[in-house]
């Protein structure tokens, strides 16, 4: 028979301000046998135990199993209730991930998985375990089923869990295996990429190989694994990645008050997401993502589902993900306010504006990979080339392979500069911004300028090629990008994005 656990506060180790530990669950040890069986190879012990969650809980809920030894395996499953509410109230929705016996403090090493709310079960054993969680030994000590309570209805959430162990030797470990920091290159050349994906490592529908197939045929010269709060994906890409597929890992970091990519970090690199902007929490694990080799990408930021919001500012960003999947209206609310941020840039000559990139959070299908994609001028197809060329802003967005951008500005005397790049010259120095465009019939060309939108094109031509070319200077224009959008039924709407690029800015700076 099941147990009910109440909400009864503990000291915990968790580090994290909202957060609560439950009872304990305590298995038998296997000398001691198990519902009447002797402990040998293969018994199994399991209890269930029970409990509610009342609105307005913390984020992250601990439930201890005191694991005894000589367990081979551990397998929770989980259900809760989903009662009907009103029209615009949350309903239930209840994550759940584990903690092993080195505890649950924030950032510390206890982590071995999580599934959000992708799973009503998983397992972890020495050899094996569910996607979403990291396979290793099953110690003695206490671990923590770790619950989140994303949303709760105003009933409250009831919840069940099941805790079955599995008794006996234990498998051999396997050791994880990485996909290379490098693939075979073209040189300084222009690279494409997507760095936000989802496998069925954590709430994807679609394996590794799969992604890797699709990312090859939208054209992805580079991806970056991302699966939310979790990195136990980083040792199932090695045989996905190839001379002709650079495979970056990261992850995720999918917290209550936004969601932020660790673009690139060194493997087997897990990165805490338990905490909001009011706990101070976020600039420790920025530094963290750097460290590991990575870069810190907000995702979303304008993204209108509950916790996606990004709510952390953006002094820790090396870049931001402006545009995520479909163009949709909160992508047109990032790019504007990205926008903005580039004219407040421009009080210290631009030197500490932040870089815009897209990808395409594919989950499942039909969501395309590579749609939309980052092209990048790197030095090579190498982690520390492309991520130079992301963090320089040398980049362009595009919502497909067919679309291809060169972008410069020039003086009359044969001084240029590219995307992501700066054109010294005097303020009064006539300059000319010059857009070839491949790949995008019926789109129009915008230049947009710290004062907004200061040329739009007429149509390019079903074919889709075209250059396009306007004169300014840098006191009328701080910075110059492009933007290419497909035609609108109407009105005065610009049109969805068919591609967009960092900015050119012009001048000495500040003078």
């Amino acid at each position: 028979m099941g147990r009910r656990v109440g909400i009864r506060p503990r000291s915990h180790g968790s580090g994290a301000a909202a957060a609560l530990t439950l009872g304990s669950v305590s298995f038998a040890s296997a000398a001691e046998g198990t519902d009447g069986t002797d402990g040998t190879d293969g018994n199994q012990e399991t209890k269930t135990v029970r409990g509610t969650l009342p609105i307005g809980s913390p984020d992250f809920v601990y439930v201890p199993v005191e694991i005894p030894s000589g367990v081979r395996e551990i397998k929770v499953s989980y259900t809760y209730d989903k009662p009907s509410v009103p029209a615009g109230t949350p309903g239930n929705a209840l994550d759940i991930g584990i903690f092993d016996e080195r505890g649950t403090e924030l950032g510390g090493k206890g982590f071995r998985g999580w599934s959000g709310g992708a799973r009503t079960e998983f397992f972890l054993r020495a050899d094996d375990a569910t996607p979403g969680y990291i396979p290793g030994p099953v110690r003695e000590g206490t671990w923590h089923i770790a619950l989140g309570p994303y949303t709760v209805s105003p009933q409250g959430l009831s919840y069940e869990i099941t805790v079955t162990l599995t008794y006996g030797e234990q498998g051999e470990a396997v050791r994880p295996t990485y996909p290379p920091v490098r693939a075979k290159g073209r040189g300084r050349a222009w690279y494409r990429g997507d760095c936000h994906l989802h496998s069925w490592y954590s709430d994807g529908r679609r394996t590794p190989a799969e992604i890797g197939a699709l990312a090859r045929a939208a054209g992805l010269d580079f991806i970056n694994t991302s699966e939310h709060n979790t990195h136990a994906a980083h040792a199932h890409w090695a045989d996905v990645a190839g001379d002709d597929l650079l495979v970056l890992t990261g992850e995720e970091v999918t917290t209550r008050n936004g969601h932020v990519l660790a673009l690139g970090t060194d493997p087997g690199t897990f990165v805490d997401w338990r905490y909001r902007a009011r706990d101070n929490r976020f600039g420790r694990f920025a530094g963290q993502i750097r460290r590991a080799g990575g870069l810190v990408v907000p995702a979303h930021p304008h993204a209108t589902c509950v916790g996606c919001n990004w709510k952390f500012g953006f002094g820790e960003a090396d870049a931001v993900e402006v545009w995520n999947g479909p163009y949709t209206p909160d992508d047109e609310v990032a790019l504007a306010d990205w926008d903005g941020m580039l004219v407040a840039s421009v009080r210290d000559g631009g030197r500490d504006w932040i870089p815009a990139m897209g990808n395409s959070d594919a989950h499942r299908a039909p969501d395309p990979v590579g749609s939309p994609q980052t092209v990048v001028l790197a030095d090579d197809l190498t982690r520390e080339a492309i991520q130079e060329g992301i963090r320089a802003g040398r980049s362009y967005v595009a919502e497909s392979k067919k679309v291809s951008l060169a972008f410069t500005v020039s003086d009359g005397r044969g001084e240029h500069a590219g995307i992501g790049e700066r054109l010294s010259v005097a303020r009064d120095t006539p300059v000319t911004a010059r857009l070839e465009v491949t790949g995008a019939p019926r789109c129009r060309v915008r230049f947009v300028t710290d004062q907004g939108v200061l040329f739009t094109s007429a149509p390019l031509p079903v074919a889709g090629s075209g250059v396009v070319e306007w004169r300014t200077t840098p006191s009328y224009a701080a910075y110059i990008r492009a933007e290419l959008r497909h035609e609108t039924a109407a009105g005065p709407l610009p049109g969805a994005l068919a591609a967009f690029t960092n900015p050119i800015f012009l001048g000495r700076g500040v003078e």
